[in-house]
């Protein structure tokens, strides 16, 4: 059995995942998917739990690295924020953490929701940092609470992926993040 069909297995349940949820993945689908057997599922894994798993950290970690990409970079607060809520996604796929959250089976496992718990709030704490900058620099005014702004940037891009799936169309996802960064514009800018 080689780290190939390990990473295979891992890939494909990521996919499935993201596309039916916990609940709508089988081991089957993902034996399938992945181009591997039975016995190499399990010599790899000891269950769909453990691969699923395996799969959320894989993506929890990909979403922090490609949100870093943008707010880790050099630039104005807004210009970082603006980055992040403008970065290419799949809109119509939603996002791969957040669709979890609407899965019962995840949500009840302290296990599987821990990924998706820790990249929601470290993203949060993230943003509020970068909040917490143009405000004391005094390019966002006050009375801003960082930690509110920063909520407030993953509940718009979490809920316009909901309204873009609901509408079929990524222009209901473009005109929420575009709505919330008119409202960020920086004082200097108006």
């Amino acid at each position: 059995m080689s780290a190939n069909a390990s990473e295979r297995l891992i890939e494909a349940t990521r996919e499935l995942l993201w596309e039916r949820g916990y609940v709508g993945t089988s081991p089957k689908a993902i034996q399938q998917a992945a181009g591997a057997g039975q016995g190499s599922m399990y010599h790899h894994f000891s269950g769909k739990p453990d691969l699923a798993l395996a799969a959320i950290r894989r993506s929890a970690a990909e979403l922090r690295a490609a949100a870093e990409r943008v707010l880790g970079t050099e630039g104005s607060a807004y210009a970082r924020i603006e980055a992040y809520l403008l970065r290419e996604r799949e809109v119509l796929r939603g996002c791969p953490l957040g669709r979890l959250t609407m899965d019962p089976e995840v949500i009840s496992s302290d296990e599987l929701r821990a990924p998706v718990d820790e990249t929601i709030d470290w993203l949060r704490g993230r943003l509020a940092g970068i909040v917490q900058e143009g405000l004391d620099s005094g390019e966002f005014p006050g009375p801003l609470r960082a930690e509110e702004v920063a909520s407030t940037v993953v509940a718009t891009v979490q809920g316009g992926y909901v309204l873009a799936r609901a509408s079929g169309s990524p222009a209901a996802f473009d005109t929420a993040v575009r709505g919330l960064l008119a409202l960020l514009t920086p004082r200097t800018a108006r």
